[in-house]
């Protein structure tokens, strides 16, 4: 049997395919409901009371992502409750906020895959769904980045 591929080579999915890894998906946006809650309250010291305002903030767009892929699911006719998976911390602000910058790269690059295979198989407003998730994330990673580079420029001018 020859296996479908997609123009950039990567395989097609089949409807039911797609129901998993959406459910995939809805289960990283309950992790990350999670780790938000968690780091918002974790991150302490002058320099990361803005970046912890603004991880406060994420956990509402994280619930309302999770909201939108359940819809898109249930629409889908296969709904399925998951595990939120397990949650990578550290006590180090600085390890924290890299771990979720390389998460956010993860969630982006899966979340571009579902757009292909949402519109391989014609469920087009599913992946303008997924697009706008994906935009918001694309602007999160950049923050994340950003208060990285300051805090880790701070850290070389104290050594």
């Amino acid at each position: 049997m020859i296996e479908e591929l997609h123009v950039d080579g990567s395989k097609r999915v089949s409807r039911a395919e797609l129901i998993n890894f959406l459910n995939q998906d809805l289960s990283r946006e309950y992790q990350a409901i999670i780790a938000y809650v968690v780091y918002s309250q974790v991150l302490k010291g002058a320099e990361f009371m803005h970046v912890a305002g603004e991880i406060e903030k994420h956990v509402a767009r994280e619930l309302n992502y999770a909201l939108i892929l359940g819809e898109q699911i249930d629409y889908l006719a296969s709904l399925q409750v998951d595990e939120s998976g397990t949650l990578n911390t550290s006590k180090k602000a600085i390890e924290m906020l890299q771990m979720e910058r390389d998460n956010e790269a993860e969630v982006i690059q899966n979340y571009t895959e579902r757009i292909r295979q949402c519109e391989a198989l014609a469920e087009y407003a599913i992946s303008e769904q997924i697009r706008g998730i994906q935009i918001d994330k694309q602007i999160h990673q950049i923050a994340l980045a950003t208060a990285l580079s300051k805090n880790a420029f701070k850290q070389l001018q104290a050594v």
